[in-house]
């Protein structure tokens, strides 16, 4: 199977062209290979690749775990996490360096996937057990939706960026957000203003993250791999690297050629209130139980 050439593949090569083929990390630049890859030719359907406590749990399709991270519902799912995935990738592979970081990549998708399935699953429970006192709260929805993509990702490494600069602020509309809060902030706005989107995939994602930065999830990779202080800075880091934290957040702007991340996300956002005919999917479908 192959996808014809759609409009979002075309803005993610402007958004390449912009910030420079050779200013991309080679993991960051592989990994967006492999997911522009996949969605070109497509090893399955995102039917056949999406995540739910169903499917994986209940019948047994555990390969969907590794499949669903790297499948896209269409090109402007594609093109909006890759194009942010670009942003967090020049910042956190230069700062971690490359094995680190594709090692941070391969767990997080993993991890994401699996803390996903548990959220589901505690959904259900409390829909089960507290039915009474859930009545006006609809659980459902999200117990039973089917998730593609690669946002748990994302959000996850956000996590990870913004705890390298907790001084920063990120806008978000041209409202300043603490670099603290920020994830959570998009978390509830995109859930908010975008039909479509995964409130459960983006959390998971969001808790991943915290696991590594204040939890033991960075200790427990570290011990694996034999290694200690994964979050020095290498000797051939970027030059923008050696700003302040103040610094890197008040140049945070101008850090990437084009659009930066809370730029991609509004235009997201805008897009999608403007598409009156059609379910905006940024990062994932919903399906009902079988």
């Amino acid at each position: 199977m192959q996808r014809g050439f759609q409009v979002g593949l075309p803005l993610l090569v402007i958004q390449l062209f912009q910030e420079g083929l050779g200013n991309i990390p080679p993991i960051t630049m592989a990994v967006l290979g492999f997911n522009v890859y996949l969605y070109m030719f497509p090893p399955t359907t995102s039917l056949k690749a999406c995540v739910s406590l169903h499917h994986v749990y209940r019948s047994k399709e555990w390969h969907r775990v590794f499949l669903a991270p790297l499948h896209h519902v269409d090109d402007w799912h594609l093109y909006v996490n890759m194009a942010s995935f670009v942003w967090k990738g020049n910042l956190l592979e230069r700062r971690l360096g490359g094995g680190w970081f594709l090692y941070l990549l391969s767990v997080f998708s993993l991890l994401s996937e699996l803390v996903y399935l548990l959220l589901q699953a505690l959904m259900i429970t409390l829909t089960e057990r507290f039915d009474r006192l859930l009545e006006y709260v609809d659980l459902s929805s999200y117990s039973s939706e089917c998730g593609v993509g690669f946002s748990g990702v994302l959000f996850a490494l956000k996590v990870v960026s913004n705890h390298f600069n907790p001084g920063g602020a990120t806008y978000m509309f041209n409202i300043q957000v603490s670099n603290r809060f920020a994830s959570w902030v998009e978390l509830v706005l995109i859930h908010l203003i975008v039909p479509g989107t995964s409130l459960v995939g983006h959390l998971a994602g969001i808790l991943v993250g915290l696991r590594y930065t204040v939890g033991p999830l960075k200790i427990f990779l570290e011990t694996c791999a034999g290694r200690q202080g994964g979050d020095t800075i290498p000797t051939n880091r970027h030059p923008t690297e050696d700003h302040t934290t103040e610094d890197a957040s008040d140049n945070s702007e101008s850090y990437i050629a084009g659009l930066t991340e809370e730029q991609q996300i509004e235009m997201a956002i805008r897009i999608s209130l403007k598409d009156q005919g059609k379910k905006y999917k940024n990062v994932c479908f919903h399906k009902e139980f079988v």
